[in-house]
């Protein structure tokens, strides 16, 4: 079905995995487009319940983009790539809600870390390496990278990392937020699978208004309250609900597939 990516779907898992370790999984338009068509899978199909994005090989998550695609473009070129990818792949992974997570193996540069940076939560393994190195190109992120990075570790650190180019290792990551659980890469899938499987035993319908309560505290057209009070009444509708409620008291597990 792809030629960049393998998909695997595993008791309601999605694994996607960015396949092009010679060149260290560098996002360049195939690959932009085949995740785009990946995740519209996680949206559409019903027997996924979450989704793993990971990198092929030892190396690499995604090293960044494929930088030869970029000499052709003008001002105006750029800003259309941006925002393409923008709307093909990262916000409409930060927007699911369905948990997409990231399962990040060495390497998550540029475009890699802002794919990551778009995944629900992230974890990693000790090998990993994480940075926007965007201006020792001339250039600044974007894939929604300044925008993330700085809801994610804070201001200060955010531009320190986006001025200087460096790279941070996996242990400073966890340190600083920008990853949730640190692993070694034998443990990686395996940890990232135990976390969703939790997740899976929980209302579908809850865990997605959670991602979209929690959106809505950055997007300026929302005021977060006022759309958490109106996700958490919805919620009073669905049988996802009433089962939930009744599973308490009756003091048994709740039974939500």
């Amino acid at each position: 079905m792809f030629t960049t990516l393998l998909t695997a779907l595993e008791d309601g898992i999605f694994t996607i995995t960015i396949n092009r370790p010679d060149k260290l999984n560098a996002l360049n338009k195939t690959v932009i487009e085949e995740l785009s068509a990946a995740v519209d899978e996680v949206y559409n199909n019903a027997a996924i319940k979450c989704a793993i994005i990971t990198g092929a090989g030892p190396k690499a998550f995604v090293a960044g983009a494929d930088i030869s695609e970029f000499l052709t473009l003008d001002s105006t070129g750029g800003e259309a790539l941006a925002v393409r990818g923008q709307e093909l792949v990262f916000d409409k992974i930060e927007n699911c809600r369905k948990p997409i997570v990231a399962a990040v193996n060495g390497f998550a540069l540029g475009g890699g870390c802002e794919l990551a940076m778009s995944c629900h939560f992230r974890l990693a393994s000790d090998n990993a390496k994480f940075g926007q190195p965007e201006v020792n190109l001339g250039l600044i992120p974007g894939y929604g990278g300044t925008q993330r990075l700085t809801q994610l570790v804070g201001k200060g650190k955010a531009i320190e990392l986006m001025m200087t180019a460096n790279m941070i290792d996996a242990a400073e990551a966890k340190q600083i937020g920008l990853i949730n659980h640190l692993t070694t890469p034998e443990n990686l899938i395996e940890q990232t699978k135990q976390i969703l499987k939790v997740i899976m035993t929980k209302g579908p319908n809850a865990v997605g208004k959670v991602v979209a309560a929690v959106n809505a505290h950055f997007d300026k057209t929302q005021n977060g309250f006022v759309a958490e009070a109106k996700l958490f009444g919805e919620c009073f509708g669905t049988d996802e609900m009433k089962e939930g409620v009744s599973a308490f008291l009756e003091k048994r597990k709740p039974s939500f597939n």
